[in-house]
């Protein structure tokens, strides 16, 4: 005998008191005292009863219940759980309709852990708030493709090119880290991107250097004894990078040697390792100097609170009316070594911290060569403090 459908009608059920009533296949009405109710759809899948809300009576109409029962029903046919499967179009859209700007933010926070004290600076992000938010924010990840990303960059595309490629860079791992969490994302939109923007005109320049043979003139003029001048005078003599010269300790040297903590070196979190700096005889003596100025055995403490800032001393070159930046005396040693010693390319470029060879070379090449260096850092401080090459 087949089931009987269709039950109620619309006139039957504004009579109905409050109680269950079956329109049939199913399909049910909850009525409460009040007059309003529900819909639902009592369905047996996998040998398990379940019943699945189809909305609020009298807001669904009875047409419309029916509609969603019959919509429902074949899913049961064709051995899918309609509420198993109305979840998961409801997840994909949420999902789908997540905004560029918050799953920028948490693609940002997941990789914090690999990024320099835990990307408190802000530069990993700086390029993608600046440049691809203001744009493309408040668009649903699912719907940004390369010709969005296109829009968004061209204004910077040649004029800004290092910024412009972070940027691009930046995009595609917030791209990849939506993709990871189920999200529809066009994955190729970057590389796309970057074929219609085409060829950047800008040419990286170099940062200005002084030349290694006018550096001492500079380094001698340096005879104030500030904290500016001092941390100066650190920078050259042992050719490290600002951050680093900004962070010095008393507990990282050790006799004529510095030590520099893996999470101050360039680099990432996971593929740096401490770092010894050999220390001239000239280098000791401007440690010395400075210990005076020591808060917290910081050497080079701003005025307020912490260390002096990574403008400090560009500033203070700027202010000599110099174009030349901090991070060009790393040149000037390296243009100096080349030219003015006969030292094996390994150790001139460990000299700088800089990697050698290949990464399998590198897995087994351990040696510092910290003994050759403390040769070249006592001629380099012999050089700098008397101009000459004896």
């Amino acid at each position: 005998m087949p089931l009987e459908t269709n039950k109620l009608t619309s006139q039957t059920i504004k009579s109905l008191g409050a109680g269950k009533f079956s329109d049939g296949e199913g399909l049910w009405l909850v009525k409460y005292e009040n007059g309003n109710g529900k819909w639902f759809l009592r369905y047996t899948i996998y040998g398990r009863r379940r019943e699945m809300g189809l909305g609020a009576f009298p807001t669904v109409k009875l047409k419309e219940a029916r509609e969603a029962a019959s919509k429902w029903r074949r899913l049961v046919r064709d051995g899918k759980d309609p509420i198993s499967e109305r979840d998961k179009l409801s997840s994909s859209g949420r999902l789908n309709m997540s905004l560029l700007q918050d799953l920028a933010l948490d693609a940002y926070e997941s990789r914090k852990a690999e990024l320099k004290e835990d990307g408190k600076s802000g530069r990993w992000f700086s390029p993608i708030r600046n440049h691809i938010l203001p744009k493309l924010g408040k668009m649903p990840v699912s719907q940004i493709s390369q010709l969005e990303v296109k829009d968004a960059l061209s204004p910077i595309w040649h004029s800004k090119a290092v910024t412009a490629r972070k940027a691009l860079n930046r995009l595609n791992i917030c791209l990849r880290h939506a993709a990871a969490l189920g999200l529809e994302v066009d994955l190729q939109a970057t590389e796309k991107a970057k074929i219609l923007l085409g060829k950047q005109r800008h040419k990286p320049q170099n940062i200005a250097s002084i030349h290694w043979k006018d550096v001492p003139q500079f380094y001698q003029s340096l005879n104030q004894g500030s904290i500016t001048e001092l941390a100066m005078k650190l920078l050259i003599l042992t050719a490290v990078r600002g951050k680093p010269i900004r962070y010095i300790n008393l507990e990282q040297i050790n006799d004529d040697v510095w030590t520099i903590p893996f999470d101050l070196m360039k680099g990432r979190l996971d593929a740096t390792e401490d770092f010894r700096v050999p220390l001239s005889t000239q280098a000791l003596e401007v440690i010395n100097q400075a210990k005076p100025f020591a808060r917290d055995g910081f050497l080079f403490p701003s005025k307020v609170k912490g260390v002096i800032s990574d403008n400090t001393l560009g500033k203070f070159m700027a202010r000599l009316g110099l174009k030349e930046r901090p991070h060009g005396f790393r040149s000037s040693f390296r243009g100096w070594v080349a030219e003015a010693t006969n030292t094996p390319f390994e150790v001139a470029e460990t000299c700088l911290a800089h990697s050698v060879g290949n990464k399998s070379s590198q897995s087994y090449q351990r040696e510092d060569f910290l003994e050759q260096r403390k040769s070249i850092m006592n001629k380099w401080g012999h050089f700098l403090s008397t101009g000459s090459l004896k």
